[in-house]
C-alpha cells in the first residue's frame, strides 16, 4: 500500500548564500563584479592571512573596440585594495594570485591586478576599535535568553549576535 501524497508540499530550507545573491548583485554588478565569486572567496584565493589586509574593489572591465573580435575580450583588472605594510608582498605575488583569481572562476577573467593603499577594515570590528566589555547583568541576560535555545551551534551563533548587538547599542550610546 502506498502512502498518500501531501498535497501541500512544505518548502525546503536554502542557505541564506543562496538567497542574498539576487539582492547584492546589482550592488556587486556596479562595481564591475559579474558575481559574487572572487568577494566570497577572497579568502580562499589569496590565502587568510593576506584576506584580512585586502579587499577587492572593483574590476575595470576594457572598451570593446568597434574592430575587435567579439569572442576574444581582453583581460580586465582587479583593483584591490591593500593595507600600506602589505602592498610590496601582494604586488611580488601578483602573477600567482591572477593564476588562483582565473582558475577560482574558470576562465582568463583578470589579467592586471591595481592595488591601492588603504585601511582595510577587519570583518569583525570594521573601524570601531577596541572591544569593550559588555555590562556583566547584559551578558548575563544575553545567555539566559540563549539557554532555551538546544542546538549549540544556533546558541552560539544567537549568543555572539546579542553580544554584538549590545556592542553597537554601547557604541551609539557613547558617540550620542
Amino acid at each position: 500500500m502506498t502512502a498518500p501524497a501531501n498535497p501541500r508540499k512544505r518548502p525546503q530550507a536554502r542557505p541564506l548564500a543562496d538567497l542574498i545573491g539576487t539582492a547584492i548583485s546589482p550592488a556587486l554588478a556596479a562595481k564591475g563584479f559579474a558575481g559574487r565569486e572572487i568577494i566570497s572567496g577572497w579568502g580562499t584565493i589569496i590565502g587568510e592571512r593576506l584576506a584580512l589586509r585586502s579587499r577587492p574593489l572593483k574590476i575595470d572591465w576594457p572598451r570593446k573596440r568597434p574592430d575587435s573580435d567579439a569572442e576574444r575580450s581582453e583581460p580586465a583588472t582587479l583593483v584591490v585594495l591593500v593595507e600600506s605594510a602589505f602592498a610590496p608582498e601582494l604586488q611580488h605575488a601578483a602573477p600567482v594570485l591572477i593564476a588562483r583569481i582565473n582558475a577560482h572562476l574558470g576562465w582568463p577573467a583578470v589579467g592586471r591586478l591595481v592595488l591601492r593603499q588603504g585601511p582595510v577594515a577587519s570583518g569583525t570590528q570594521a573601524g570601531n576599535g577596541p572591544v569593550r566589555p559588555l555590562a556583566p547583568s547584559l551578558v548575563e541576560g544575553i545567555e539566559k535568553a540563549a539557554a532555551a535555545i538546544a542546538e549549540p551551534a544556533l546558541k552560539e551563533a544567537i549568543t555572539r549576535l546579542g553580544m554584538a548587538v549590545g556592542r553597537k547599542a554601547a557604541r551609539t550610546r557613547d558617540a550620542g
